[in-house]
C-alpha cells in the first residue's frame, strides 16, 4: 500500500477530542443540571427483589411501553422474549427505532401531552442530558446501581447505561482466509476494492463518531481512499454485519459485534491495539410522566441484575463487579473505546452536523428507508 500521510497531516486524536481549530472547532461539553431538575431528591438504592417489583407491576397495571434505539423491528425481539420469560404476565410493548427519530418522537409527545412511552433506552446520549435539565426524567437507582461504572451513570439516578456496545468493523472468515484485515489501515488496500459494506456515518451518530476517530487518526487520505474502494453503504448499522454474514460482503465496518476470540466463528469483529474502535453505555431512564412506573424499575433492576449483565451478547457488562470472559478486559480499560470521548463528541450538535456534511462529500447522500419502517407520532399507543 502507499504511504498514509505524514503526523502533520493527520487530525489530532484522543478521547473525544475536537478536530483542529478552524476546521470543527471546539467541543462542546454537557451543561449543568438546572435548579428545577436539581430539586428532585434521590433516594438510595432499590431494596425491593425481582419478584416483589414484579408484584407491585402487576398490582399497578401491568402494563409497560418502551422505546428502544435500534435498526429492525425485530432488534428487540430477544429481550423482550427474556423479560417475557421471566415476568409472563406484564404486558410489554417495545418499539424499535432509529434513537434520532424516537428521541424528538418523546419531544413531541411531550409538546402535545401525548406521552407513550414509560422508559427510553437510546443512542442519543445527549437527550438524557438535556431531559434531566427539562425535568422530564424520573431520578432512580435500580439494584446494582452503586456497581455501575462511574461514567454508565447519571449520579443522581436521572439515567444509568443497561448494556455495553461497541462499533468497529468485522470480516467474514471464509471470505478473507488467511489475509484478514488487522487493522483500519487494511482497509483501504485495493484487494478489497469492492468487498466492504459500511453503514452510513452521516446517518448514525456513533457510526459517524467512529468514522471521525479513523479520520483524526489517519487523514483525509485515508477517507478518500476508502471512498475510492467502491464501498457499499446503506442504512442501518445492521447493514453491514448482515452482508457479510449473507456473504455479499467480506468486509462491514460500522456495526457491533462481539471481540471475544472464537476462531470458529463465521464472523470475526476487530480490536487492534492502538488503532481506534468506539464503546459507550446505552442509557436508559424512566420518563417522570410515565403511567406504568413501577414495571419501568422492574425493567431497569432486571437490566442491571447480575443474571442479565453476565448474558450480554459481547461479554461487556456495565457493573464493575462482573469480570468479562477470557480475553477481555472492561471497555473503559481500552483506550481505544473512547468511552467518555463519545458523549463529549454528541453535545456538540453542530460539529456533528458539519462531520456528517463532510462524509456526504466523501461518500455521497444518504439512500434508502429507515430500516425499522415510517412508525409515526405515536407507535405503542
Amino acid at each position: 500500500m502507499s504511504t498514509l500521510p505524514s503526523r502533520r497531516r493527520v487530525l489530532s486524536v484522543g478521547a473525544g477530542a475536537a478536530l483542529g481549530a478552524g476546521v470543527f472547532g471546539a467541543s462542546a461539553v454537557p451543561a449543568a443540571a438546572t435548579p428545577t431538575a436539581s430539586r428532585q431528591r434521590t433516594g438510595p438504592e432499590e431494596t425491593r427483589t425481582l419478584d416483589e417489583l414484579y408484584q407491585a407491576a402487576l398490582a399497578e397495571g401491568g402494563k409497560l411501553v418502551i422505546y428502544a434505539g435500534g435498526d429492525t423491528p425485530t432488534q428487540q425481539d430477544g429481550t423482550k422474549a427474556a423479560f417475557k420469560a421471566r415476568f409472563p404476565d406484564i404486558d410489554l410493548t417495545l418499539v424499535v427505532d432509529y434513537s434520532k427519530y424516537h428521541d424528538v418522537r418523546v419531544d413531541n409527545q411531550f409538546a402535545t401531552d401525548t406521552l407513550v412511552p414509560d422508559v427510553v433506552q437510546l443512542q442519543t446520549v445527549q437527550d438524557f442530558v438535556r431531559w434531566k435539565e427539562q425535568g422530564r426524567l424520573l431520578h432512580y437507582k435500580p439494584s446494582g446501581f452503586s456497581k455501575v461504572y462511574d461514567a454508565f451513570k447519571d449520579p443522581q439516578g436521572a439515567w444509568v447505561a443497561g448494556g455495553v456496545i461497541a462499533f468497529s468493523f468485522l470480516y467474514g472468515t471464509a471470505a478473507v482466509g488467511s489475509d484478514a484485515p488487522r487493522s483500519p489501515l487494511d482497509l483501504v488496500d485495493p484487494k478489497w476494492k469492492g468487498q466492504i459494506a459500511s453503514s452510513y456515518p452521516h446517518d448514525d451518530d456513533a457510526v459517524l463518531y467512529l468514522y471521525s476517530l479513523y479520520a483524526r487518526q489517519y487523514g483525509w487520505e485515508w477517507v478518500a481512499r476508502l471512498a475510492a474502494q467502491d464501498v457499499r453503504f446503506a442504512r442501518g448499522s445492521n447493514s453491514p454485519g448482515d452482508a457479510v454474514r449473507l456473504g455479499q460482503k467480506a468486509i462491514g465496518i460500522g456495526t457491533s459485534g462481539s471481540a471475544l476470540p472464537s476462531p470458529s466463528s463465521p464472523v470475526q469483529s476487530v480490536i487492534t491495539d492502538g488503532h481506534p474502535f468506539m464503546g459507550w453505555g446505552q442509557r436508559v431512564a424512566i420518563l417522570k410522566e410515565a403511567r406504568n412506573t413501577t414495571a419501568a424499575k422492574l425493567f431497569l433492576n432486571w437490566l442491571l441484575s447480575t443474571e442479565r449483565q453476565k448474558g450480554s451478547f459481547n461479554g461487556w457488562s456495565v457493573r464493575t463487579d462482573i469480570a468479562p470472559p477470557a480475553g477481555l478486559k472492561p471497555i473503559w480499560e481500552y483506550p481505544e473505546a473512547h468511552v467518555d470521548g463519545f458523549p463529549r463528541f454528541m453535545a456538540d450538535r453542530a460539529a456533528v452536523e458539519r462531520w456528517k456534511q463532510t462524509f456526504a462529500l466523501y461518500f455521497g447522500e444518504v439512500k434508502g428507508d429507515p430500516t425499522p419502517g415510517w412508525l409515526g407520532l405515536h407507535p405503542g399507543a
